[in-house]
């Protein structure tokens, strides 16, 4: 497999409706990432977590949809997993978390590993970070 990255995305107010699964289906469908893990948390008013697992069944037809891109279940989030994602949902929110393989990089791993290489970092910087970096730069000029 190739590297691995847990992707937790909020939706205030609990308003998941779905509009995500196309932009998921064409990067699962160009081969870019490969989906091996999918739940929805939610947080009610009171704080208590509920935890939807996408096989669920009458998960509704959003759940369904984000189902489908799953290839195949590899159960990679713990319920301890559960409790740390979700420490930042708000109450009255949900989130999707996603656990997804960069697929596109497992002809580069292969490319390191047969030329002795080996990877001694990654760092992965949020396009927000990075947005913010880019604006203060931008400042000083």
């Amino acid at each position: 497999m190739g590297p691995v990255e847990v992707l937790v995305i909020g939706f205030p107010g609990s308003r998941f409706n779905g509009d995500i699964v196309p932009s998921l289906v064409d990067v699962v469908e160009r081969g870019i990432i490969s989906i091996v893990d999918a739940i929805l948390v939610s947080r009610d008013e009171d704080g208590g977590l509920t935890v939807v697992e996408l096989e669920e069944e009458g998960a509704g037809p959003e759940v369904a949809a984000l189902a489908a891109l799953v290839d195949e279940v590899h159960d990679l989030v713990s319920d301890e997993d559960v409790e740390a994602l979700a420490a930042d949902i708000e109450p009255g929110s949900s989130a999707a978390v996603l656990v997804f393989e960069h697929t596109w990089a497992l002809p580069l791993r292969d490319a390191v590993a047969g030329s002795g290489g080996v990877v001694l970092s990654q760092l992965r910087v949020p396009g927000a970070v990075v947005d913010e970096v880019l604006d203060a730069v931008a400042a000083l000029d």
